[in-house]
């Protein structure tokens, strides 16, 4: 198994914040250069952890900058946060993505009728231990969720470390409600309502909010996989996205070694607004 580290560079909770991802000391993108299938029989894949649980900042792999670094998304040039709502804290998972995959927005899905979101596939990881930004787990794919995003498809996969001390006994979606009893209604609500502090309505799910199973998540996510590929290939056309990578054979972007990146730093944390502890309470919806 490779070791992957994160080199950061600026403070959490500020504009210059960047975590890097470095595979034995050489940073590499974690969008491009991970493999997504983590052994042979293709049962592990690699997740990369964005947000970890309980946490708020909303951090996501950049797109569009070189080398791929985890930030902190911005509306308006203002960091954003993802509001508490009650009985939420932050994130309620390890919250993250799947390399080597892509959401094409060129494609529009045969079942929930829109188009791809344009980013990696999101992966909810649920198990017990809480992970750090850029940490590169190994999981198991349990379940997925299709949420309707301003009308795009967003898929949200359910999905747990082969470390954690349930994974023997989590083995598709059923088993989680088994043993993790309201976890996929709390994850259904949490999608739902957690933009409406922030004045928008409600999202919408395809599937009527059902959590698909483990074959149907693993069909979507090999699909994604094969439009990366397109993406990475050149057969589609990449937009504002950097495919520069180091790993990636037969890439028209690929590079030797990642040059210019300054030596990471470990600064403490940048105060946050206290409002962004509030708690709100959404009425006239279903737990």
């Amino acid at each position: 198994m490779a070791e992957y580290s994160t080199r950061e560079i600026g403070a959490l909770n500020t504009l210059e914040y960047r975590a890097y991802t470095e595979q034995n000391g050489q940073v590499v993108s974690p969008f491009h250069d991970i493999p997504l299938f983590a052994n042979e029989a293709r049962t592990v894949l690699n997740m990369v952890v964005e947000i970890p649980r309980w946490s708020n900042a909303k951090l996501e792999i950049s797109k569009d900058q070189p080398f791929n670094p985890i930030l902190q998304d911005t509306k308006k040039g203002k960091l954003r946060f993802v509001r508490n709502c009650f009985p939420h804290k932050g994130y309620i998972w390890n919250y993250g993505a799947f390399p080597q995959t892509w959401e094409d927005p060129n494609a529009t899905h045969p079942e929930t009728k829109a188009v791809g979101d344009n980013d990696p596939v999101d992966v909810c990881e649920i198990g017990e231990a809480i992970g750090y930004t850029g940490q590169v787990k190994q999981v198991k794919v349990l379940g997925i969720m299709a949420l309707l995003d301003e009308g795009e498809t967003d898929w949200k996969v359910i999905a747990v470390d082969v470390n954690d001390p349930l994974a023997s006994k989590l083995n598709d979606i059923e088993d989680v409600e088994r043993h993790l009893p309201g976890l996929i209604r709390a994850t259904n609500e949490w999608m739902r309502i957690y933009k409406i502090p922030d004045g928008k309505p409600e999202n919408q799910f395809a599937f009527s909010g059902e959590a698909k199973n483990r074959k149907y998540a693993t069909e979507i996510i090999h699909e994604c996989n094969e439009a990366w590929k397109r993406l990475i290939s050149g057969q589609t056309k990449a937009g504002d996205i950097s495919l520069v990578n180091t790993k990636v054979e037969g890439s028209s972007a690929k590079v030797a070694t990642a040059e210019g990146i300054p030596a990471g730093q470990k600064l403490p944390p940048a105060p946050i607004d206290p409002s962004i502890n509030k708690t709100f309470f959404i009425s006239g919806h279903q737990i």
